[in-house]
């Protein structure tokens, strides 16, 4: 029988005319047919198959003609018939023809294996002949290049015949793509539904399933991967469909056994009883098949299980636990003890995550049952380590399934686990991979949530004792835990799993209402606050339904059903809150902890609903306590988020609550206004009298609850910026006020400057309009500029973020007509740089010792945001880009606190200009080599500051990757530049080398970015610089340039121009040192010059027809040249070939021309 593809079949006729042919079954023997094999319909299946009834016209279209599927491989592989009916047509073939059908059949599974090759058969006909045991191994014929697999199917000896690159190819079980996963589900279902057909009849006839098992069994043992694997998904699959019958055969038994039993009490006066015996002889019927179905799967469980769960291949291991749990959760009566539970206990430990995967799943399927788990204790005990373990796994999904795991080991078995495995595993609701944290949070719930049982008999009521100690226990869980500032994890934690415990609002207000004389709970200070701020966790994740930062890179896209959950729960939460929200901020009106997230809850509510339900008195009465907490408190946190709720709630759509929030918002800024505006006029009479302490504190407080409603409201017709800037004017001559006075005023000016841009960007202004806000904004400039020096540090980080922010903003929406930077402006805010991140960093560690780390953070967090804020400055294009070189002098130094931000601005600024880029990295380079120079009185390579000089070069060249030809000008630039910089200041001595030139040593860190092209370039301008006698000069002195030169004349070049012509450089320049072995250099040796020009006018007749004058001066240009001017560098490509000859070593560099300005051209 052969498969499907011709071109095998033809090289096996070649090769094996003799031995390789077209099996056919004759009477029950075997007649082996000499002719070459050709495709054709094979009787046994296509004539049945179009004989049927229920035969549908399987087709499919190849190069245009309709082509009908012949095998059941391509039937099941097309897929458009249903597998019942193919299996139904396969079931009358082979009660016809049982040899053929078989044959059929056999083929089929050698075809799913994707074997190219071809199946001969014979029958075994001498049982006595055990000799032939011997033969049935696996062979290789090299002289053919096929592999041959002779085995035993009883009654047949099957040999199959395949390419021996066939393990390398793919197969069908694992290509990738739609179609051929629907050819693996496929491929089961034709197994399954094949033994459920037949059950009742053909297993049973001792020679169907012998031979299949037997052809699975012999596959299985295969080397060769796709058999092995094909064959063992095909043998689990066949052995699960045999416990099915198994089940079946066990109902059919117990049923027998029961009429049997109840006929037998019936007829017991009777001696002869003909129903008596017939259900004896059909209960032992069905005896015996329970019996020989049995002995099949142990067969198949030890011929193809035993051998393949510890398989190379992982697919194959995954796929035998996989089953095994199967089999365990649909005959415990066999599977379900030690003997097989350890298989899955050794596949926890597996290398492959895949593997460790499917165990646990199989597990799941076990341990959520409560009557299996009694069948599992030692195999519990052995493994609960392991599986705990493997909540540490470094695959994400197996750590999820483990968690799961352990929630149905928690369920289902009684003291398990320890206070010690339970607090370990508690933490996992803190994990940034949200399915982890929501599997232990379910772990967390009914371990240590639900431990309290409520009684019985108890009533139902909001307030009960048992939500109460749940609320409680959790408080306690999250103080305990050290990880104060992410409750919103913990909640979107357990959110999937008790959304009720936790959306139980009127119960944690009640515990927060109740009287403190009265008060039953118990909870402390710092309970209280913790239950304020779940609260507000659980009201924002109940109406956004969006995980927190860090556990979701996107929002959440939410179903229908989500939506309207979310919308009732906006309603609850604003018809509850509405009530009792008022009365905690009067209860906690002294507490700022408190009020920063009882004033957020507002944010949620649905405004509408006030008017609706007819609640305006409620929204009264929190307009008025969220006044009297704006003018009592001066905390920035709560004056915050005072103001924000004032914008959200008067942001809605509707009219009326619009204008009743609004209202109670003008008169809140009025009364601030004139507050400021009668203590201002005080202090501006008083003139040089000090101001009082009072009077200080007053301002100070007033003018920061107005910036807080000045960020997130338009307080222009209020017109604060006249009257700060008044009480900045008086200020400024001696800048003697406290910084809690300066310091609000400039964000107010700041916010009143950025209000007075929105109408500008926005609506059409006039010219005058322009100029007014341009006079201003060049007024708040001259006041930042001022405030850069004061004493307080406070003040001068605040003039400097308002000053670079309002640059950004002006640059960006503003034009460059209010935007203006000129040198002076940038030497400040570079100056204020290195004193207040930089030359501040030095003193870290002096001050170390003396602050806790929390203040180590903030003061760091602080020099961050100003590099960051002067760094968008650079990136934009408002500061120049050579201000950045002082930066990038300290990214060594200060690696570990700034090396992401001057890293991404190293980036940002090489996208925007390349040659400009490149330029800074020269330039920083050069200060820090004249920094090392003047402290050394000598530029000493040898010393450590050189070397860490060297260290910043590397650093600098890993930041231009791998691609060559994309920063092909840059490097080229850097080059240039660095070789004029070397070779600046003459020597002051002929014997002495340039002062300068140990500066090539970190120019050379970038010539491995070099093209090879360029690089002889770069030497030839090297060449210009640097006379012949310098380049044979030696001594320490000279060593930088020797270093450099051979960075440009690799050995890779020398080992291909070795290979050149009779009349290349370097048999030409036989005596003349090997990083010296190039033209321009040759030229200058005494001696050689004559030898060099005739070589060279030798290649030059291969050439067109030049001038002798040109051919000496302007040799064969390169493909791709660079040529090197003073001020910039071009990259020429010719169009026919645009990529650089990078093997062609007889490709001379052009001559350099000499010229005053120190011209280079390439022709």
């Amino acid at each position: 029988m052969i498969a499907v593809s011709n071109s095998s079949a033809d090289l096996c006729q070649k090769e094996n005319a003799n031995s390789i042919s077209l099996a056919r079954i004759s009477n029950g023997s075997l007649d082996r047919s000499m002719t070459p094999i050709k495709r054709g319909r094979r009787q046994s299946e296509n004539l049945s198959r179009r004989n049927s009834p229920r035969r549908s016209r399987d087709s499919r279209i190849s190069n245009g003609e309709v082509t009908e599927a012949v095998t059941l491989f391509e039937v099941i592989s097309i897929g458009k018939r249903a597998i019942q009916s193919v299996v139904d047509d396969w079931i009358e073939a082979y009660q016809a023809d049982r040899d053929a059908a078989l044959l059929d059949l056999i083929n089929f599974y050698i075809q799913c294996s994707g074997c190219q090759g071809v199946v001969t058969a014979e029958l075994f006909q001498n049982p006595q002949n055990r000799n032939i045991m011997q033969k049935l191994t696996e062979e290789f014929d090299e002289e053919t290049g096929l592999q041959f697999k002779k085995f035993m199917a009883y009654p047949w000896i099957l040999t199959i015949t395949w390419p021996v690159n066939l393990d390398t190819e793919d197969y069908p079980l694992i290509r990738p793509g739609i179609y051929w996963k629907k050819f693996r589900s496929n491929f089961c279902e034709f197994t399954a539904v094949l033994i459920q057909q037949c059950q009742y009849s053909v297993i049973y006839d001792g020679y169907l399933l012998n031979t299949i098992i037997s052809l699975l069994l012999g596959l299985s043992d295969s080397c060769v991967r796709a058999f092995r694997h094909t064959s063992t998904l095909s043998a689990v699959k066949l052995l699960t469909a045999l416990v099915r019958v198994v089940i079946n055969l066990d109902i059919n038994i117990d049923n027998s056994d029961r009429l049997y039993e109840v006929e037998k009490k019936r007829a017991e006066l009777k001696r002869i009883n003909p129903r008596l015996e017939q259900l004896d002889k059909k209960r032992k019927k069905l005896q015996q098949r329970h019996r020989e179905i049995e002995d099949m799967m142990d067969a198949l469980f030890k011929g193809t299980f035993l051998q393949r769960y510890r398989d190379i291949v992982s697919e194959i291991r995954a796929l035998c636990i996989e089953e095994i749990g199967v089999w365990m959760k649909m005959y415990p009566h066999t599977y379900l003890n030690d003997s097989y539970l350890k298989y899955i206990g050794w596949m926890l430990h597996d290398k492959v995550p895949e593997v460790r995967l499917r165990s646990l799943i199989a597990l799941q399927g076990l341990y959520e049952k409560r009557d299996f788990v009694s069948k599992m204790d030692l195999f519990t005990t052995r493994f609960k380590d392991r599986i705990i373990s493997m909540t540490l796994d470094k695959d994400h999904e197996v750590c999820v399934q483990a968690m799961r795991l352990l929630v149905h080991m928690l369920r289902n078995c009684e003291d398990l686990f320890t206070t010690e495995d339970c607090e370990t595993l508690y933490q996992f609701v803190y994990a940034s991979h949200r399915p982890l944290a929501a599997a232990a949070g379910e772990f967390l719930y009914i371990g240590h949530l639900s431990a309290i049982r409520e009684p019985i008999n108890a009533e139902k009521t909001e307030n009960s004792e048992h939500k109460i100690g749940q609320l409680k226990k959790l408080l306690d869980f999250f103080i305990e835990s050290n990880f104060h500032e992410h409750v919103t994890y913990l909640v979107d934690s357990l959110w999937d799993c008790t959304p009720i415990f936790l959306k139980d609002w009127p119960c944690m207000t009640s515990i927060l209402l109740q009287d403190a004389v009265e008060k039953r709970i118990g909870l402390s200070a710092v309970q209280e606050n913790l239950l304020v701020e779940l609260m507000l966790a659980t009201i924002r994740q109940a109406v956004e339904g969006h995980p927190p930062m860090g556990r979701g890179t996107a929002k959440k896209l939410l179903s229908t059903k989500e939506k309207k959950a979310q919308l009732e729960d906006r309603e609850r939460i604003t018809e509850h809150f509405a009530e009792t929200l008022p009365l905690l901020l009067i209860k906690f009106a002294t507490n700022p902890d408190k009020l920063v997230n009882l004033l957020q809850i507002p944010r949620y509510f649905d405004i509408d609903l006030y008017f609706e339900a007819h609640m305006e008195k409620h929204l009264e009465a929190l307009l008025k306590q969220m006044k009297s907490i704006a003018v009592s408190h001066s905390e920035a946190e709560v004056l915050e988020a005072c103001s924000k709720t004032y914008s959200s709630l008067s942001n809605e759509k509707q009219s009326s609550p619009n204008c009743q929030v609004s209202l109670s918002k003008k008169e809140l800024i009025s009364h601030l206004v004139d507050t400021y505006s009668r203590v201002l006029d005080d202090v501006l009479q008083e003139g040089k009298e000090p101001m009082t302490a009072e009077d200080v504190y007053l301002i100070s407080c007033t003018l920061r609850r107005l910036a807080a409603f000045h960020n997130a409201h338009n307080l222009n017709q209020w017109d604060l910026y006249q009257k700060t800037s008044a009480l900045l004017m008086f200020d400024m001559p001696q800048q003697s006020l406290p910084a809690e006075l300066v310091q609000p005023a400039l964000q107010c000016m700041y916010y009143a400057i950025l209000w007075q841009l929105l109408p500008i960007i926005e609506d059409p202004h006039t010219q005058e309009e322009l100029s007014i806000y341009a006079t201003r904004v060049k007024h708040f400039f001259q006041l930042c500029r001022k405030y850069l020096g004061h004493k307080y540090q406070s003040v001068r980080e605040q003039a400097f973020l308002s000053l670079c922010d309002l640059l950004m903003l002006l640059h960006t929406r503003g034009g460059r007509m209010l935007c203006c930077v000129d040198s002076v402006l940038e030497s400040e805010l570079l100056s204020f740089v290195r004193q207040h991140v930089f030359q501040a960093e030095e003193e870290k560690s002096k001050v170390v010792s003396e602050t806790n780390e929390d203040v180590t953070l903030v003061i760091l967090h602080r020099k961050r945001m100003l590099l960051a804020v002067y760094c968008k400055l650079i990136v934009s294009s408002i500061v120049e880009m050579s201000s950045v070189a002082e930066i990038y002098k300290q990214y060594m130094k200060t690696y570990n606190d700034f090396g992401d931000i001057i890293k991404e601005t190293l980036g940002r600024t090489r996208q925007i200009n390349r040659i400009e880029s490149a330029k800074t990295l020269v330039l920083c380079l050069k200060q820090l080599f004249l920094e090392h120079k003047e402290a050394h009185d000598n530029a000493t390579p040898s010393s450590a500051s050189f070397t860490n000089i060297k260290e910043l070069a590397r650093r600098f060249s890993l930041t231009f990757g791998m691609d060559h030809m994309k920063c092909r000008e840059s490097i080229a630039m850097m080059h240039k530049q660095g070789i004029e910089f070397a070779f600046k200041e003459p020597a002051t001595e002929d014997s002495l080398p340039p002062p300068n030139l140990p500066f090539l040593m970190l120019i050379s860190e970038f010539s491995s970015k070099l093209l090879r092209a360029d690089k002889r370039l770069v030497f030839g301008y090297l060449q210009r610089f640097a006379s012949e006698q310098m380049m044979l000069c030696k001594g320490a002195g000279w060593h930088p340039l020797t270093v450099y030169s051979n960075t440009l004349l690799d050995n890779h070049d020398e080992e291909s121009s070795s290979c050149g012509s009779y009349f290349s450089r370097d048999r030409v320049i036989y005596s003349t040192p090997h990083h010296l072995k190039r033209r321009s250099i040759c030229e200058h040796v005494p001696g050689r010059a004559l030898l060099y020009k005739n070589a060279c006018d030798d290649q030059d007749s291969h050439c067109p027809s030049k001038s002798k004058k040109q051919n000496a001066l302007h040799p064969h240009p390169l493909d791709g040249a660079v040529s090197m001017n003073s001020g910039l560098i071009t990259i020429k490509l010719k169009s026919q070939n645009a990529a650089v000859n990078e093997n062609n070593e007889e490709v001379d560099v052009d001559e350099i021309e000499t010229d005053e300005v120190s011209k280079m051209k390439v022709q």
